[in-house]
């Protein structure tokens, strides 16, 4: 049906751009004679398909706008919600139709699309709204002051009448006070060429729209972004991401810059965002931010019920803190948004927030609360779900195996590698496997202490903090004592073990902070050593040292760090024979062997191979999955510190 397809071009084309819908907001609807076709809660317009629309009966749902209804306004929009779900013409499909269908259904236009754009929002939750409006768009445009749900639907009934009566015919640009705009058109093509003539229409008229300009993060973030974090985790640690822009600035600078940003514009920000936001006024050292966050925390509680998901720092920019990475990153784009549409209402009279009790409504709305619960998700329930953990060496082989696996169980990985094209391609792989979780790939010499100093701050600022490193980047050339040359030895020892105690250095810095703040909270830290680590290597001296000097440093680092709840531990695999340390055509450990002349009589790479897997009891290499089941019992367990754990197939048995 080419009017569906159109539905759903149209839904996308503007819910892939942030400037007119986030978080998945926005309806779209088409329809006919018959029937109506809306899209369903829950449902994100940017990747919506046919499937994402509830297909409703129209006479039905105008007996919903007919009916009489209770005048308890929870009790009504449960009535309400009731009635819509009984017009769906598939009710087994389970898909609840948006509270908007009624007004989707008055409009008398084929395509009514219902859209928050921010320029539009600029105009609409300005103090001189109406009088702008309809200086701007005259006859071609009904506002309707703010109302809830069933309500606001009655006003727009009653505004449509009169508006009826005296031009002969609906309008194809309704405003809503705090509510965006609905366009609406007997085609998607005149839809589209609509919102372009508002958008322009409105930016033409908004003085202040400066370019946005990224600013740098102070460094101190680092130091009380976990504490903060840790403050606010409940059961499970909570997720934060913090921004600085030239936006920012226009809030932050005192108490009466903040109040322009203090309260919600829309039901989307209260969805997302809730209804109140902390200002931290205090910029200097990360311990006296604490401080004031610390002593606002319990009044803020005590005043609003709730922790708070947006903290305004002065100077520093905007912290979101939500239980998971996208939750956060969600927050912050609908904040950052406030922050826009209360700057660009200047031009129309300065910002007109929503009422008190528009703003209880809509917080105890059950409507909202489902979009609330949607936009969460249910929790993996996996020992690493959530969790923010660092994989060094992630862009391949083992390292990409073992990032791919706690992706899938819903850990938000970091990425680390020195090899930036791969590891951006890796990234955007897993990246495409992840729900509420996130992955980002940050480059990475792990030789180089500075290097993991940055990688350990960047993964502070997206996520809040670190819950586990694994200490996985490595690398191996093998040689004998009079063969392997100084340089390479020297390349070898810093990848393999001084790389350990920087990783362990820069991460247990984080770990510390997040222990004091929530004494009792475990994290880990685990090297991926090897079986080369429990017993001497024939002609591979510089590798079996390095792991051999890891499992000490292990041992030492996790008698160190017990005090502050940081398990450290070694998991020591056998040989990974499908990986690219053994198996590339060129440098891979096979064909050095060969090279080498480690396995006598060997003539091939395959003779090679058939020699390494007959040495292992199991009869073949170790695998990602076998490494991952020792991974997991060592983030699981809260009893166990400072131990190499063997994975090697009964090749190497503990003594």
């Amino acid at each position: 049906m080419k009017e569906l397809k159109d539905l759903v071009e149209v839904s996308r084309f503007y819910g892939a751009d942030k400037n007119y819908t986030l978080a998945g907001g926005g309806n779209t609807s088409y329809k006919n004679d018959d029937y109506i076709w809306i899209k369903a809660s829950g449902a994100e317009l940017a990747t919506i398909t046919e499937d994402g629309f509830a297909q409703l009966h129209r006479d039905k749902v105008k007996v919903v706008g007919e009916k009489q209804y209770s005048d308890d306004e929870q009790v009504r929009e449960v009535e309400v919600k009731a009635d819509l779900i009984a017009a769906n013409v598939y009710p087994e499909l389970g898909k609840r139709p948006s509270v908007e269908t009624n007004f989707h259904e008055l409009i008398e236009y084929a395509f009514v699309i219902h859209m928050h754009p921010t320029h539009t929002n600029a105009l609409t939750c300005a103090q001189d709204a109406k009088k702008e409006t309809m200086r701007l768009f005259g006859e071609e445009a009904m506002y309707i002051t703010y109302a809830p749900g069933y309500e606001l639907f009655m006003k727009v009934k009653t505004a449509m009448k009169d508006y009826r009566a005296k031009f002969g015919k609906d309008p194809k640009l309704i405003f809503l006070e705090n509510h965006g705009v609905f366009v609406s058109a007997d085609t998607t093509d005149k839809v589209k060429e609509l919102y372009s003539y508002v958008t322009n229409t409105i930016k033409a008229e908004i003085t202040n729209l400066e370019p946005i300009r990224d600013l740098e993060i102070p460094s101190n973030a680092a130091e009380y972004l976990p504490v903060i974090r840790m403050m606010l985790s409940e059961e499970q640690p909570k997720n934060a991401v913090i921004k600085h822009t030239t936006l920012h600035k226009n809030f932050y600078s005192s108490p009466e810059a903040f109040k322009k940003a203090s309260l919600p514009f829309t039901p989307d920000i209260i969805v997302y965002c809730k209804a109140a936001y902390m200002f931290i006024e205090e910029s200097g050292s990360a311990e006296s931010i604490i401080s004031s966050f610390s002593k606002q925390l319990g009044e803020f509680r005590e005043k609003y019920g709730y922790p708070p998901k947006i903290i305004v720092i002065k100077d520093h920019g905007v912290v979101a803190v939500e239980d998971s990475a996208v939750s956060a990153e969600i927050a912050l784009e609908v904040y950052e948004d406030l922050l826009k549409v209360s700057l660009y209402s200047e031009s129309f009279g300065g910002p007109h927030f929503l009422e008190q009790d528009e703003i209880a409504f809509i917080d105890n709305w059950e409507v909202e609360n489902y979009r609330r619960k949607i936009s969460k998700g249910e929790g993996a329930g996996s020992p690493v779900d959530q969790r923010v953990v660092i994989v060094t060496g992630a862009a391949q082989g083992f390292g990409e195996g073992i990032a791919e696996d706690l992706v899938r169980q819903g850990a938000n990985v970091v990425v680390a590698d020195l090899n930036a094209e791969l590891g951006e391609q890796t990234s955007e792989r897993l990246a495409g496997r992840c729900k509420k979780n996130r992955v980002v790939f940050h480059k990475t010499d792990v030789g180089d202490p500075e290097s993991v100093e940055a990688l350990v701050r960047s993964t502070v600022e997206q996520f809040g903090g670190l819950d586990v490193l694994i200490s996985n980047a490595g690398i191996l050339n093998a040689g004998g004592v009079d063969e392997l040359e100084p340089g390479v030895f020297d390349r070898m020892t810093r990848i393999n073990y001084n790389a350990w105690f920087y990783c362990t250095r820069a991460a247990s810095k984080i770990m510390k902070l997040q222990s004091q703040a929530r004494p009792g909270y475990t994290m880990d830290l685990i090297q991926v050593n090897s079986k080369s680590g429990l017993e001497g290597s024939n002609r591979n001296f510089a590798y079996a040292g390095a792991k051999f000097g890891g499992i000490g440093l292990t041992q030492s680092f996790a008698l160190e760090l017990a005090p502050f709840g940081i398990k450290v531990n070694a998991v020591c695999p056998g040989n990974f024979f499908e990986g690219p340390l053994w198996s590339d055509p060129e440098k891979g450990l096979f064909v050095q062997y060969l090279e080498a002349g480690k396995v006598p009589g060997a003539k091939s790479v395959e003779d090679v191979r058939k020699h390494y897997e007959s040495k292992v009891p199991m009869k073949r290499g170790c695998r990602v999955g076998d490494v991952m089941k020792a991974i997991y019992y060592i983030i699981g367990q809260e009893y166990e510190t400072g131990q190499a754990v063997p994975v090697t197939g009964g090749q190497v048995m503990l003594r």
